[in-house]
């Protein structure tokens, strides 16, 4: 059975099949690599990562490229500002992320292309915009694309027609862009005084790609023009895939992707993640917690991929204890074995949950199975009521299922993690918020845990008691 997924082009749940029958080709779009990448990232690249994995073990090959960004606004600006050039600067960074990474489990792409190494590729494909009418060049040497030259544009986002044909105010056409429409894109910009040294030779100009040409000129040189899926995260939706959908498209007259896979923001603690609330986590401020990376996997695959995930410490701190009962359960059933050859080896009792990853990929429903499952087989095998050459098939299908989820339980730590101490005026707020419930003063408590939850820490009631939780890295004293 292959697996079926939710594709975002039809709004309808379809089998994932390779065009050639042979090797399944998808793309990723990966990181601007101008800092560390957050745990919002990281939903989507465990999430693709997953889908890689799910597919290999029933046997199908794959070829995954996940581009990485590091020419923009973003890693222009902050280069400059460290004062290094943008090589090494995002080299740096794409180190850091790699690191990451493999701290998560996540398999390397087959091809990593970079948006700088790939440039004539880039130009190439504005020209031949440029000749079939899709593209303008302005007065300042940057090059558009027309929007109203693609019928088709909006069908991946479902925009309204008039979001997406009107033209630009009179004000938005005299500006620097010199755009035709207000929905016209860059594919080229003419280079900036800001932008120092980080220019390059093309045929209009000295100046630098656009972010979206990148992501098509790198997709099509290692995938071919026409390709089986393409990932990322649902903001990528609009603009960046459906950009990308036009100029492919009009350049090469074939369906650019012909399976489109998104996947869903990332609260922490029921509030959007951003830098302003301090919520913007990364993998060190984790560790520091005493958490491992294994326990965020594990949290991020704990939900649809469909469905925004909120992440609280206490999930992670819930999913210390998953891994420890299936690390705990692996060892009772023998430990791993030595190798596994995915797509030719029996799921055995854990068949249900390899399914339930083919059910567009089902991962909080897989979890439920593993533990069910898990919990069924080990009773039965030290109960005696496993007969021996069941036995070794399901110590084999465990390995598999945790491969397929990329769970790694070679570190599994049983110990709890450290709990942070709140600072001590945190505290003397608990404690007045106490005493507020105590008298039933409910306006009163609830002025003080609004004090206590803007102070970064969570308050946890229980009947004549409360302890607070952290909502992000502790707040020094």
């Amino acid at each position: 059975m292959p697996l079926s997924l939710y594709d975002t082009l039809s709004r309808e749940i379809l089998p994932v099949r390779p065009m050639d029958g042979e090797t399944l080709r998808f793309y990723c779009c990966g990181p601007t690599v101008y800092g560390p990448a957050h745990i919002g990232n990281f939903r989507t690249f465990v999430m693709q990562d997953v889908f890689r994995r799910v597919v290999e073990a029933g046997g199908m090959a794959t070829r995954h490229v996940r581009n990485l960004t590091d020419v923009d606004d973003k890693t222009i600006r902050r280069s400059q500002e460290e004062g290094r050039s943008l090589a090494e600067f995002t080299a740096a960074w794409t180190v850091r992320f790699h690191a990451d990474c493999a701290a998560l489990g996540i398999l390397p792409p087959h091809v990593e292309p970079s948006a700088v190494a790939h440039l004539p590729e880039q130009i190439a494909l504005i020209e031949r915009l440029i000749e079939k009418g899709h593209a303008y060049r302005a007065h300042d040497g940057s090059v558009y694309y027309d929007v109203r030259s693609f019928p088709g544009y909006g069908k991946l986002s479902r925009l309204a027609e008039r979001e997406i044909t009107t033209d630009a105010p009179e004000r938005e056409q005299a500006d620097e862009y010199d755009r035709h429409s207000a929905a016209d894109f860059a594919l080229w910009k003419a280079a900036r005084p800001e932008d120092g040294p980080n220019r390059w030779p093309s045929p209009w100009g000295e100046g630098r790609p656009g972010w979206h040409i990148e992501c098509s000129a790198m997709a099509m040189k290692h995938l071919g023009e026409s390709f089986d899926l393409h990932s990322g995260g649902v903001d990528l939706v609009f603009p960046h895939h459906e950009n990308e959908i036009a100029q492919s498209e009009a350049a090469t007259g074939r369906p650019f992707a012909r399976h489109w896979f998104h996947v869903a923001h990332l609260t922490v603690e029921g509030r959007k993640m951003s830098k302003s609330l301090g919520n913007l986590h990364i993998l060190e401020d984790l560790a520091a917690r005493g958490h491992r990376p294994m326990e965020l996997r594990y949290v991020l695959i704990s939900g649809c991929y469909r469905q925004p995930l909120n992440f609280t410490f206490a999930s992670l701190a819930a999913a210390r204890k998953a891994l420890a009962r299936l690390a705990d359960w692996q060892r009772r059933l023998g430990g791993p074995p030595d190798f596994l050859l995915p797509g030719e080896e029996d799921f055995g009792p854990f068949g249900p949950v390899y399914d339930a990853l083919l059910s567009d990929l089902n991962t909080p429903e897989a979890l439920g199975r593993l533990h069910r499952i898990g919990r069924e087989v080990v009773a039965a095998a030290e109960g005696g009521t496993l007969p021996p050459q069941e036995f070794e098939t399901a110590r084999h299908g465990l390995a598999l299922v945790l491969q397929c989820l990329g769970l790694d339980l070679s570190e599994t730590d049983t110990t709890a993690p450290p709990a942070p101490e709140a600072p001590a005026w945190v505290q003397a707020l608990a404690a007045e918020r106490l005493d507020a419930r105590r008298r039933r003063d409910w306006d009163e408590a609830d002025r003080l845990r609004d004090q206590i939850k803007e102070a970064g820490w969570l308050v946890r009631d229980a009947p004549d008691t409360s302890t607070l939780e952290p909502l992000g890295p502790p707040i020094a004293t």
